[in-house]
């Protein structure tokens, strides 16, 4: 099967790597640099990883860190949108909930910004990362953060209609048919993955959800080390209906661009209509624990 057409006239976007820290500002510099890069090279949409905004030491500094959407943070990104004139995936926001009070967490939340800066669509992500590797260290996000209550309609945007995920939710196939079935024809995992499952199972998986959904896969990835407890595995890439690998980015903070083919992703889900052949009548109870 042909890779997708470089033809001028499609759509490009842009996925940016970055090394996020626990200071705010700091990091916002540095998205900020690589969107409007994104910019003067053509792209109608970029995307940023999860925790664009920092990566805190411990669940503390992250509540203290932690911001509503209405906050100045949020509020810097919608300016750079309208400046730049481009869509924004950011993509994992600590977010102070209407339920902060109450709860004292938080949402890692998925904001989509279009070209004017306004708020497109939330997603708060569902599946939360409470896992033991050896060689990674633990990690709780359930310990500053509440699992969102479900997934949001996929967006039309310039470069294609968008279902929104963040990081561990790769995991899940049954989250990425979903918003296939809704109508996605790019899918964005937003991620930041470690140094054991990342040389493991990124690729792998980012290639597994495009094949089985015949959607483009977008994923920007944090990189290198934030601080002395955490680093990131990073290799942010963009994989086309047939999992072909179109765009990946170098070690280290940068971004990528690649072009959204929609015509070649109809003329394949009609040479291979997996979906017209699904049996949901046989597939039983999907997603529950193994017996």
């Amino acid at each position: 099967m042909a890779v997708s057409s470089s033809s001028w006239d499609l759509p490009l976007v842009a996925v940016c790597q970055v090394t996020s820290t626990p200071d705010k500002q700091q990091n916002f510099k540095a998205c900020a640099e690589l969107v409007r890069e994104a910019a003067r090279l053509g792209a109608c949409l970029a995307f940023l990883p999860e925790a664009f905004d920092f990566i805190a030491r411990d669940p503390a500094e992250t509540l203290h860190l932690s911001e509503p959407l209405g906050g100045k943070l949020l509020g810097e990104y919608i300016q750079l949108a309208r400046e730049c004139g481009l869509w924004l995936s950011l993509g994992g926001f600590h977010e102070r909930g209407q339920d902060w009070e109450q709860t004292q967490k938080i949402y890692n939340c998925h904001v989509l910004l279009n070209s004017k800066g306004s708020v497109m669509a939330t997603y708060r992500k569902t599946h939360l990362c409470d896992v033991e590797l050896p060689g990674q260290g633990p990690m709780r996000e359930s310990n500053s953060t509440m699992p969102g209550p479900g997934l949001e309609s996929p967006v039309s945007t310039p470069a294609g209609k968008i279902g929104l995920a963040i990081c561990y939710d790769i995991r899940f196939p049954e989250l990425s048919l979903a918003l296939a079935q809704a109508g996605a024809e790019i899918l964005t995992y937003p991620s930041a993955f470690g140094s054991v499952t990342g040389p493991a199972h990124w690729e792998v998986l980012l290639r597994a959800r495009a094949i089985e959904t015949q959607c483009y896969v977008v994923a920007a990835a944090q990189c290198g080390r934030h601080h002395e407890k955490r680093a990131s595995y990073g290799h942010s890439m963009v994989v086309d209906p047939w999992g072909t690998v179109v765009a990946r980015c170098s070690e280290g903070p940068g971004l990528c661009l690649a072009r959204i083919d929609l015509s070649y992703l109809r003329q394949l889900r009609q040479h291979l209509p997996v979906f017209q052949h699904r049996r949901p009548d046989i597939y039983g109870s999907l997603g529950q624990p193994p017996s």
